[in-house]
């Protein structure tokens, strides 16, 4: 059985930092695209950040290029998002998935679309004060 677990999250000021992390297991993240998204309240969720595990590279939205950083630890199954410099409009739910689309040659194409998304994390709070 795959399982994503996110780790975390919490309430944290406006200019602080928090660090999540997207554990997987019964997968190897070497061959997926790995992304993080986030849905606020009365929101649709949203793709903020992407890598391809297998060469590192990453793919941001604006909102968070700059401030927000994706990366993976290939021995410990593991994908980071640093976020840095937080900001109210920050706060929500946020979400790592895995897709095997990360093997094709345009994937930033599809790395904020959910439909290209095979498996999906809980989700873990993200709040932050002003």
């Amino acid at each position: 059985e795959v399982q994503l677990v996110e780790s975390g999250g919490g309430l944290v000021q406006a200019g602080g930092s928090l660090k999540l992390s997207c554990a997987a297991s019964g997968l190897t993240f070497d061959n997926y695209a790995v992304g993080w998204f986030r849905q606020a309240p009365g929101k649709e969720r949203e793709g903020i950040a992407c890598i391809r595990v297998s060469d590192g590279r990453t793919y941001y939205e604006d909102s968070v290029e700059g401030r927000f950083t994706v990366s993976s630890d290939n021995a410990k199954n593991t994908v980071y998002l640093q976020m840095n410099s937080l900001k109210p409009e920050d706060t929500a739910v946020y979400y790592c998935g895995a897709g095997v689309f990360g093997l094709l040659r345009l994937w930033v194409l599809s790395a904020f679309k959910i439909s290209e998304y095979d498996y999906w994390g809980q989700g873990t709070q993200v709040t932050v004060s002003a």
